[in-house]
């Protein structure tokens, strides 16, 4: 879809629509999760996406069968330059949970809107076995977006992240280790999720939870060096929001 197509107004407008009818009746519907976040600096994979500035995001999570649901969340970028001067992202795609015995396993798929661009639209499907160990928990994941030319080829992310409730206190501490790689049908369009090639990323967080409320800090590191570090270099994140 381009800037001007109708279709991304009508996306953006149902997403905001849709959450603010949701949210009253969230805490009245099982399952139902809707969130409102700030944060300072919006990053997936210790890259920005909002060139270092701050991002508002909505999210919902709507449930369609047992363990199955449609996850979406919006999240303003006002002129990325990362994503072709793109004014937000839109994340919409399913979401599928199974528990058996201490694992936790999910799969899930997404489609990456960008309004306000052209051409920057893709999809990725990804998987995540998880472990539970009384307070802590361990993640394995593996997210795969296919050859896309809004990609510039195809990119693999494989990550391990661990967190842990700290005993008799509302913080959380977790962190995680990625490797993004992939091929580079077009080195200019790839250096947009891997701007030095293949890369790792790493990060470190403290959340605080109370009732509906969340806060955190969060550092954000990735091996990435030269020109390329810009936007991607060591930071700390702020962030809070909440919950219905």
């Amino acid at each position: 879809m381009r800037p001007t197509d109708p279709r991304y107004g009508i996306l953006w407008a149902a997403m905001l629509v849709t959450a603010a009818h949701a949210m009253p009746a969230v805490a009245q519907s099982p399952g139902l999760d809707a969130s409102v976040e700030a944060m300072s600096d919006e990053r997936r994979r210790g890259i920005s996406w909002s060139d270092g500035d701050p991002a508002l995001r909505l999210g919902l999570s709507v449930p369609v069968t047992d363990g199955l649901s449609i996850e979406s969340a919006a999240t303003g970028l006002w002129g990325s330059t990362r994503h072709g001067g793109a004014d937000g992202v839109i994340d919409a795609g399913l979401n599928w949970t199974r528990q058996l015995g201490g694992w936790r396993l999910s799969a899930q798929g997404r489609y990456h809107m960008f309004p306000g661009a052209s051409g920057q639209d893709y999809g990725e499907v990804g998987a995540v076995a998880g472990f539970l160990l009384g307070p802590a928990s361990i993640d394995f994941g593996a997210h795969y977006a296919p050859h896309q030319s809004a990609i510039g080829g195809d990119n693999l992310y494989l990550s391990i992240a661990g967190a842990i409730a700290l005993p008799n206190t509302p913080f959380t501490l977790s962190g995680h280790v990625g490797r993004s790689s992939g091929d580079a049908d077009d080195p200019a369009r790839s250096a947009r999720l891997r701007p030095d090639g293949t890369y790792g990323d790493h990060g470190v967080a403290l959340d605080w939870y109370r009732g509906r409320w969340f806060a955190g800090l969060r550092y954000s590191g990735t091996s990435i060096g030269g020109p390329a570090r810009r936007d991607a270099g060591d930071t700390l994140i702020a962030r809070a929001g909440f919950s219905f």
